[in-house]
């Protein structure tokens, strides 16, 4: 990102230059500039140079944060410097200013005080005001989103949401490597840090880097935008290749995806699922490719790219919609994996809805109607039916079986058992989806029997381990397992502790009290052992409850 300018006196200067403001806590020291060094601020501080810079920067970092939302740190070489640049920015962006500390976009924290020259004035802040701007800027989720700084926070300050560092500054050494491990802790899903030269680092940069890894016998430098690119460039070809026409695939053919996005997202979606580990390399694949694409989404080569990555994530989003349907963290993963979807206005109402690009309602989790089975049942992708079954029974059954370990255990390994035929092939895609449906229903009908049974939830979930036992069954009838399970659960709700469960003494007394129950009720011995720790086990799922 090096502006046009005169480089080489630049270099010239900055070879010239002793490190004068190393002792970054000296103001004095740091104003006692050589003459070379007044020479190089004269330049760099030049008005069309930094008006250059400002509009760069701009469109930069606004640029950056479409593909990841961060923070950007930009080091000035002078405190004049820094103003006069702010100037220029908030020119270009008035919405970014505010002259109240708590609000505004953008900020420059530097040293001062009263006597310095009006141009710094409306930067200097008390040492109170500055940790709340360092508090602003290491939360995500406040406005200011730019900081300018000529030496603070270059040392000893972390905020790892920030994801791109602006330098305008001579620096080398370990100078220069403290100032970029600002940018390069870990976050999130932030891939690494950027570091825009806008100066002519690179050198000293690359010095710095081998004299760290030599020094630390580890570590990698964050990969460059060239290298960045080939990766993105990589990772697109793949993406490409798992739609092409295989001798092991019909392919599916998704050209002119940038007019015909909404019509091919749920086919692309469909179509990957129908692949051997189809899901997994997409999403693999995406994850991967917008890594890189965020570590070089201003080079134009990469930028050419930007829709067809956007369709690709569009069909990652539509296939986690339909298989994350009941996740809290969906809506808000959607948002941000659609971001630049949207902003370029392509399938922009697709993925919004892809139930409804599908013909079906959007079902509500806690009812898997007859109506909505069906219409699962008559989906032309057959595939994402079978994704979208599978989802929607594993948050069922998550969700009601909750504490129910019997038929938690029933249902998930009866779908476990169908999913691995499915997906060995062993049985078509009709078939399981068939297998589901009634699943679903059989499960429908397994949760409503608190009525027909009399009995509240705890209960049936001591019932159910009662009942486990073929020969009790047979034996003692629904009636005396349904006392049984009445009094067990009086009895070890009042019997429970909070921390009973790593308590032996506890243990072995609850386990006494459900032989005793059992024994008075006849319940047949050859099972009555391992009734008593089903028992035990579904009182453990209940427990933090009952301690509630």
């Amino acid at each position: 990102a090096r502006l046009d300018l005169n480089h080489a006196e630049i270099q010239q200067l900055s070879e010239q230059v002793d490190e004068v403001v190393e002792d970054e806590e000296d103001i004095n020291l740091r104003e006692k500039t050589k003459g070379e060094w007044s020479r190089l601020e004269k330049l760099v501080g030049a008005t069309p140079r930094l008006k250059q810079v400002a509009a760069d920067l701009v469109a930069h970092f606004e640029s950056r944060n479409e593909s990841m939302d961060g923070k950007g740190m930009i080091v000035g070489m002078s405190r004049d410097i820094c103003a006069h640049l702010y100037n220029e920015l908030v020119e270009l962006r008035p919405e970014w200013h505010d002259p109240d500390p708590e609000k505004g976009v953008i900020k420059i924290v530097m040293t001062g005080s009263t006597s310095d020259k009006p141009l710094l004035q409306p930067h200097i802040y008390s040492k109170k005001t500055k940790k709340r701007l360092e508090k602003r800027f290491k939360d995500v989720n406040d406005p200011m989103k730019l900081v300018i700084v000529r030496d603070m926070w270059l040392t000893g300050f972390d905020a790892p949401c920030c994801h791109t560092m602006y330098v305008d500054k001579p620096m080398k050494g370990h100078n220069l490597m403290q100032a970029i491990a600002r940018v390069n802790r870990v976050f999130k899903n932030k891939p690494g840090g950027l570091v825009v030269d806008y100066i002519g680092i690179a050198n000293e940069l690359k010095a710095a880097l081998k004299d760290y890894t030599d020094a630390r016998g580890k570590g990698e430098p964050t990969l460059r935008s060239e290298e960045a690119y080939a990766v993105l460039a990589e990772k697109m070809d793949a993406l490409r290749g798992l739609f092409a026409k295989t001798p092991q695939g019909e392919g599916l053919d998704i050209s002119g995806f940038e007019n015909r996005a909404r019509e091919l997202l749920v086919p692309a979606a469909n179509y990957v699922l129908s692949l051997k580990d189809g899901k997994k390399r997409l999403m693999d694949l995406v994850l991967a490719a917008n890594k890189a694409y965020s570590l070089c989404s201003t080079l134009d080569e990469a930028k050419e790219l930007r829709l067809e990555l956007a369709f690709f994530s569009a069909v990652k989003a539509a296939i986690n919609k339909f298989t994350t349907v009941d996740k809290k963290r969906s809506r808000e993963e959607q948002q941000s994996a659609l971001k630049q979807i949207l902003d370029n206005a392509i399938v922009a109402e697709g993925v919004a809805d892809v139930f409804a690009l599908c013909g079906l309602e959007k079902p509500n989790i806690g009812l898997l109607s007859d109506e909505f089975l069906d219409d699962v049942r008559r989906m032309p992708h057959r595939n994402l039916a079978v994704e979208l079954l599978e989802k929607l029974l594993k948050d069922d059954i998550r969700a009601k079986t909750r504490n129910n370990v019997v038929q938690e255990k029933k249902f998930s390994e009866r779908l476990q058992a169908t999913l691995r035929k499915y997906n060995n092939r062993a049985i078509e895609t009709a078939q399981v989806i068939e297998e589901l449906i009634q699943m679903a229903k059989d499960f429908q009908a397994e949760m409503s029997r608190e009525a027909e049974l009399g009995l509240n939830p705890d209960e049936v979930a001591f019932y159910d381990a009662l009942a486990n036992n073929e020969s009790a069954v047979r034996e003692l009838g629904d009636e005396i397992l349904k006392k049984i399970a009445v009094e067990i659960t009086d009895k070890l709700r009042k019997s429970t502790t909070i921390d009973w469960q790593v308590r032996d003494s506890v243990r072995a007394r609850l386990k006494n009290l459900v032989r005793r129950t059992l024994q008075k009720y006849k319940y047949p011995p050859d099972g009555a052992a391992a009734a008593v720790e089903l028992v035990l086990k579904q009182a453990e799922s209940l427990a933090c409850e009952w301690s509630g």
